[in-house]
């Protein structure tokens, strides 16, 4: 379907600077370094200093960065780790490849991240147990987690604490960067998150000499040298010309991040003097519709996505589907129901705040290009939609 309002658009993202793109691309090919040539160290060195790291680790996709951290910290069968039950599928699947066992934990309803209150509910239901090794909060949406009372958790019950930033290049929680809080951060490129490459890539930052070593052995099949192996890696090296693309939207990156964050104060003042919405709700309902996602934490929300929470979502999404308006569900299915994890034993009821957001979320048209005209066509539209139930 071709929308009138589309999700996303990278068209207009990239022909701006696709000079720029294509003068990258020859380089690498002009130097053929097509493994880990100069440019994967150049963006490892700058992604670093935006994480306020001093190392970071290219691999070949977030979801590597992930299970790479896990392999790093020696993290495996028998183990448990604590992840959100509201996030992508790779956050539990990296923690099953590496052969640990995740630990579902529902959600704070305002942010959709990590709970600390669940999160040391499950803790002391585990505290006998010396099996629960890591915690892997999510900066959901572009959000960061509640970091403060989660790192008390993790120093308490001995876990190592793994972010989960694919989603939140530039996002702070309270002026301190994703990707500096754990003793690792796990960030992925993914063509259509902030900073995306033209294909899959990601990368894992740390302060941690000895660790960023271990990751660069790991992601070369646990190579020391050529031909000798320490350790069972695996093959996820980033491609130079991924690092190269990478390395020209970097220059962009604060722009559109401010840009996005303009267009999401646009909705947010749309929706209130649309009287869809209210600054201090934290459920749809028959007065207030809308729930804008909610800033915390005396942080930097980068807007990956701007999901708003409404009742009778799927109706209101096919709706503004028939209008050419394409609005994504992020996540339909919450992690501790997946058809995957059924070995696990999860039911319903277990995680009510997941189970409940996972009804209500909606992610909206956002992106730098995205016009002001295009922004109230969609709060005008879900207006309409509101309206005609009344």
């Amino acid at each position: 379907m071709k929308w009138q309002i589309p999700g996303i658009n990278l068209k207009l993202q990239h022909e701006p600077i696709q000079e720029e793109i294509n003068e990258a691309i020859r380089q690498v090919l002009q130097h053929q370094a097509f493994i880990l040539g100069p440019e994967v160290g150049q963006l490892e060195e700058a992604v670093a200093r935006i994480a306020g790291c001093s190392h970071a680790v290219g691999c070949a996709s977030g979801s590597d960065a992930l299970l790479l951290a896990l392999m790093a910290l020696s993290i495996g069968p028998g183990d448990r780790v604590l992840v959100p039950t509201l996030t992508f599928f790779a956050t539990a699947g990296s923690v099953a490849r590496s052969g640990a066992v995740p630990v579902f934990v529902d959600i704070d309803p305002r942010t959709f991240n990590l709970d600390p209150k669940a999160t040391e509910r499950i803790l002391r239901l585990q505290a006998k147990s010396d099996r629960c090794k890591a915690m892997i909060p999510v900066h959901l949406y572009g959000q960061c987690a509640d970091m403060d009372p989660l790192s008390e958790l993790a120093s308490e019950y001995n876990l190592a604490l793994i972010e989960d930033a694919a989603q939140a290049i530039l996002a702070q929680y309270r002026q301190r960067p994703a990707g500096s809080m754990g003793i690792c951060g796990c960030f992925s490129f993914f063509p259509t998150k902030n900073l995306g490459a033209f294909g899959d890539a990601g990368l894992i930052t740390t302060r941690d000499f000895g660790l960023a070593e271990r990751l660069r052995m790991l992601r070369n099949h646990g190579a020391v040298q050529k031909y000798v192996h320490a350790s069972v890696g695996i093959n996820s090296r980033l491609d130079t010309l991924q690092a190269a693309v990478l390395l020209v939207k970097l220059r962009y990156l604060e722009k559109w991040t401010l840009l996005k964050q303009s267009k999401a104060e646009f909705y947010r003042t749309a929706f209130q003097e649309a009287g869809l919405s209210h600054a201090e709700q934290t459920y749809p309902g028959q007065k207030w519709p809308v729930v804008l996602p909610y800033p915390a934490h005396e942080g930097c929300h980068v807007y990956h996505q701007f999901t708003i929470r409404v009742h009778r979502r799927d109706e209101l999404r096919s709706y503004l589907a028939s209008k050419g308006i394409e609005a994504v569900v992020h996540y339909p299915v919450p992690l501790h129901l997946q058809p995957a994890f059924s070995f696990l034993g999860g039911k319903v009821g277990e995680c009510p705040e997941a189970e409940r957001a996972v009804q209500e979320v909606l992610s909206l048209p956002i992106y730098p290009e995205i016009t002001e005209d295009q922004q109230n066509k969609v709060v005008e539209e879900i207006k309409n939609f509101y309206t005609r139930l009344a």
